[in-house]
Formats: C-alpha cells, sequence, structure tokens
C-alpha cells in the first residue's frame, strides 16, 4: 500500500511541474534569464486571492464544496508567487556577484576579451582588415 501511495506521488508530482501553469511559471523565473521578471510576478498573487475570494463567496451562498479544494489551491498559489519575488532577488545578487568575481578575475588574467576589459587605445592600434 505504502509503495503505492509512494508511486501516486510520484505520478502527480510529475504531472503538476511539468503541466500545472504556476509551476511553469516558477521554473521559467528560475532560470538566469527569468531571475528579473520575480519581483513583477508578485503581482500575480493577487488574481489567485481575488479567485480564492470569489469562491469562498460562492460557497458561503449555498455553492457546492468542491470549491474548496479551489480556494485551497488559488491561495497556495497565491503564496508561490509570493515568495518568488524575495527568492529571486537573491538569487539574482547571488547570480550578478557571481559573475563579478569571474569578469575581474578574467581580466585579472588578462584572458579573453571580455565586456570593459579592452581599451580605447587597444582598439585603435589594430590592424584593420583590407576588403581587395
Amino acid at each position: 500500500m505504502l509503495r503505492l501511495i509512494w508511486i501516486a506521488s510520484i505520478h502527480i508530482r510529475y504531472f503538476l511541474r511539468h503541466y500545472a501553469p504556476t509551476n511553469i511559471l516558477l521554473d521559467a523565473i528560475r532560470t538566469r534569464r527569468g531571475l528579473k521578471w520575480g519581483i513583477p510576478a508578485m503581482l500575480l498573487a493577487a488574481p489567485y486571492l481575488y479567485a480564492a475570494a470569489i469562491c469562498t463567496t460562492i460557497i458561503d451562498q449555498g455553492g457546492p464544496g468542491w470549491l474548496n479544494i479551489l480556494v485551497v489551491l488559488s491561495i497556495w498559489d497565491a503564496f508561490k508567487m509570493l515568495w518568488i519575488g524575495p527568492i529571486s532577488l537573491v538569487l539574482l545578487v547571488r547570480v550578478r556577484a557571481r559573475e563579478y568575481r569571474e569578469r575581474r578575475a578574467a581580466a585579472r588574467s588578462g584572458e579573453g576579451d571580455q565586456k570593459g576589459t579592452r581599451t580605447m587605445h587597444d582598439m585603435q592600434t589594430t590592424t584593420p582588415i583590407e576588403v581587395a
């Protein structure tokens, strides 16, 4: 029985990880390019909380009880959207600090032509390519 529950939870997690809209959005935000969208994504918590409020109003007026599942799901998704802002900000600071250290180390060792490591004098002394 325990194995059946374990296998079912694995399949449910796989399904939700790949097809639930908030999980797809959170995975996109956790990439290097998406880290800057963490703070604006916090605004998506408002529609989820509004949906939860609408569902609780319907339930209070005698609506079906299965709407409680939607209320819990909406509140859970709202909390996920609220937490991604500070988390992405911390991750972005860490990534930018690491990139800065790598650029500084590359500039000190003199390897590569990284952004900001060549002076104007270096650029002017290179020989131009002649077109025949």
